[in-house]
């Protein structure tokens, strides 16, 4: 079941944009065990079969394939979150935002489904503990993180969850980017923010007639 979520959403990612060649990475979490697609495999070309299982430390458990390199990564988030799923893409506007800021900042309220504002991890090459670290503290209390020049990551209670969390990034990421170009956006305070919080919560009632 967990192998075929992750072909299921690596079609989808790479139909939908969020991954170019053999790039990005998923994994789905149950138990002690992580399921994770292979190195070197498109996200477009996998099968079940193709995609490795490992255990939290990072002991290959069943599989033929390598997992992908940037698993490190995925088994420190499960390590220090309550995440089942993890969604890495090189997304284009993500990307673009990685590589010029410091963080996403909110632009939008929808940004508090990702946790606010959005901070870059520090730059480290990619599959190494250094790397793993920095995402990990970039995402402390958020479902999202991009990663300077490199792309994004989310993580969710399913794999649909985390997916649609990286939609949601790369939309934001869009938003800012296509504002910059027209002029300065505007970030919402912390006050704005939290009465988008407060809407949530007590949201209108309308009576029937």
């Amino acid at each position: 079941m967990m192998r075929d979520t992750l072909v299921e959403y690596g079609r989808r990612a790479v139909e939908l944009g969020l991954v170019l060649g053999t790039s990005g990475n998923l994994s789905v979490r149950s138990g002690d065990l992580v399921a994770v697609t292979p190195a070197g495999v498109a996200l477009d070309r996998l099968e079940p079969e193709m995609c490795p299982i490992v255990d939290i430390d990072g002991h290959l458990v069943e599989g033929e394939l390598q997992p992908s390199s940037e698993t490190p990564m995925h088994l420190a988030i499960y390590r220090t979150t309550f995440a089942q799923a993890v969604c890495h893409t090189h997304s284009t506007f993500a990307t673009v935002v990685a590589t010029t800021q410091s963080s996403l900042p909110p632009v939008h309220y929808n940004a508090l489904q990702l946790g606010g504002e959005v901070l870059v991890a520090d730059y480290a090459c990619y599959g190494t503990d250094e790397l793993a670290a920095n995402v990990k503290a970039a995402m402390e209390g958020k479902s999202a993180a991009l990663m300077a020049n490199h792309g994004g990551v989310t993580v969710g209670a399913t794999m649909e969850q985390a997916f649609e969390a990286n939609r949601l990034l790369e939309w934001l990421c869009e938003v800012y980017v296509r504002g910059l170009s027209i002029g300065k956006p505007t970030v919402l305070t912390q006050d704005q923010l939290a009465a988008v919080v407060e809407r949530s919560l007590n949201p209108p009632h309308f009576p029937r007639r």
